[in-house]
């Protein structure tokens, strides 16, 4: 299963990634991180750190791995190549936009984060504002953390996965997402795993995207 968050520098989708990866014994796959150790290594990156993070993300989609990839995600072209990787490796995925619409907030965060990987150069403000972000033009889950914490985004997250599974005739244990102990993650965040490793994961054929009311579509619709 790919869960895809993306979203604007500093509306919180790495704080979820993260969060939203432990809980779910996920495959974290963080494009910031990929990038920046392709610039360490003497590249100037433009679309490689994507195609490495492609790759990654397949190969462990193939293995039956739950991944979830953090990146801006900031047009069409980067969002359907993301839904190319699940339907390659015959997965379902969720897109998942993370927003923060109270723009004081926002540049808030922006103006007082660190940045967590060596070298790395957080954008400004004005950067953010002017970035090349397009609108979505499908359909997807859309998380707002001006008023949801990181615990209830993770929650809002793991019930759409819930949802989206019984669309395809799979049924999630009773209060599947109610077993997930944030922000502790101790032993009963293994019952939501495994159920999405047994019963997303490992199904065989293609699937469709989580969202969409059909289930099994031919991968070169992805």
């Amino acid at each position: 299963m790919l869960i895809v968050l993306s979203g604007l520098p500093g509306v919180g989708k790495t704080t979820i990634a993260r969060t939203l990866a432990r809980a779910a014994a996920a495959v974290y796959v963080r494009i910031d991180s990929i990038e920046q150790a392709l610039r360490n290594a003497g590249w100037r990156v433009e679309g490689e750190g994507y195609s490495v993070a492609y790759a990654l993300a397949e190969d462990n989609l193939r293995l039956g791995s739950i991944v979830v990839a953090d990146s801006v995600n900031p047009w069409p072209l980067t969002r359907s190549e993301w839904r190319s990787v699940a339907g390659r490796a015959g997965a379902p995925a969720l897109d998942v936009e993370v927003v923060c619409s109270d723009a004081d907030e926002h540049r808030r965060r922006i103006e007082s984060r660190a940045p967590d990987i060596s070298g790395h150069r957080l954008p400004t403000w004005q950067e953010v504002t002017e970035r090349d972000y397009r609108a979505w033009d499908r359909e997807h889950l859309v998380v707002d953390t001006a008023h949801l914490d990181v615990e209830q985004s993770v929650r809002t997250i793991l019930e759409e996965v819930a949802r989206s599974a019984g669309k395809c005739g799979v049924t999630p244990p009773r209060h599947a997402t109610d077993e997930v102990a944030l922000p502790g993650f101790a032993p009963r965040v293994s019952r939501v795993a495994t159920w999405l490793e047994s019963s997303l994961v490992n199904r065989s054929g293609p699937r469709a995207r989580l969202g969409e009311t059909e289930c099994d579509q031919d991968p070169t619709d992805q």
